[in-house]
């Protein structure tokens, strides 16, 4: 199997997507934030000591999607048509989905991925003061539309 980000030599580089036709795309990941009762509440209840975190981390995932080439070295620069960051509360912290879409030569996974992660950290920074032991974890892909590859689903069992 051919690596697509090495050139012959072994060298990295940003794999050429001139020959791709430009379809819409678009992807959906999701990630969680786990924490205590209290924590959960007083975001719930906007009653953090910084502010309203759930549109603050709103906010941050979508500038994230937008500088997702500017974060991960090997990322093509999207013509993002569309990202949105949404909340669920758990019964033990937030649920955060994101999705972003392009009509464009390439997927916008990655973009979907830097949204829900940053979200989820920003949501962290905001509540720390409430309880530094919450802990970020399952982030993923949970589906993807467009491209060569077509469409795909994550299996449930993850």
């Amino acid at each position: 199997m051919a690596l697509t980000h090495l050139d012959d030599s072994g060298k990295a580089r940003m794999v050429d997507i001139s020959a791709k036709s430009a379809t819409k795309r678009q992807a959906v990941c999701e990630g969680f934030i786990r924490m205590s009762a209290g924590a959960r509440t007083a975001i719930a209840a906007g009653e953090v000591p910084k502010g309203d975190v759930l549109a603050a981390a709103r906010i941050a995932g979508i500038m994230a999607a937008k500088k997702t080439s500017e974060l991960i070295p090997l990322c093509h620069p999207l013509p993002l048509t569309s990202v949105t960051v949404d909340f669920s509360m758990t019964d033990d912290g937030v649920r955060v989905e994101a999705s972003a879409a392009t009509t464009f030569g390439t997927g916008v996974e990655m973009e979907a991925m830097t949204a829900v992660t940053t979200a989820l950290l920003t949501i962290y920074d905001m509540a720390k003061a409430v309880d530094k032991a919450m802990r970020i974890d399952g982030l993923r892909l949970l589906s993807k539309t467009g491209g060569k590859s077509g469409p795909w689903r994550a299996p449930d069992e993850c």
